[in-house]
């Protein structure tokens, strides 16, 4: 990464365990494209009165060369999201799936389909 990579903490303290989880996961992202420029990414806790622990949201910028890439993920299955770990998971999941296809289409990989034209 050309800039270095920014981890912010919203609603919950810094925890060293999981920046090392976000570096972890943002190394294996460059294993897929070596071109990234910068890596942002946002944890916050919401905190609910009538819920048990708290739910959180994991938000991930990549700048890549002609492209932003961002990736929010949010509770929408919250029981999986009131671990951390697996709201990180998911979130460098989909960042990496959406940088292996830039990579494909800046290649040419991406299959065009043909469109057929024949009238009925």
């Amino acid at each position: 990464m050309q800039v270095p990579l920014e981890i912010t903490f919203r609603g919950i303290p810094h925890s060293d365990a999981v920046e090392t989880r976000i570096r972890e996961k943002a190394t294996k992202l460059e294993q897929f494209c070596d071109h990234i420029i910068s890596c942002r990414v946002a944890v916050e806790a919401e905190h609910h009165h009538q819920h048990q622990g708290n739910l959180y949201k994991v938000r991930i910028d990549l700048s890549v060369p002609q492209k932003q890439i961002v990736v929010s993920r949010d509770h929408h299955d919250k029981q999986a999201h009131e671990d951390v770990y697996v709201a990180l998971r998911d979130a460098f999941d989909a960042a990496k799936r959406q940088l292996e296809e830039h990579v494909r289409m800046q290649r040419g990989e991406i299959k065009n389909h043909k469109i057929s034209t024949a009238a009925p």
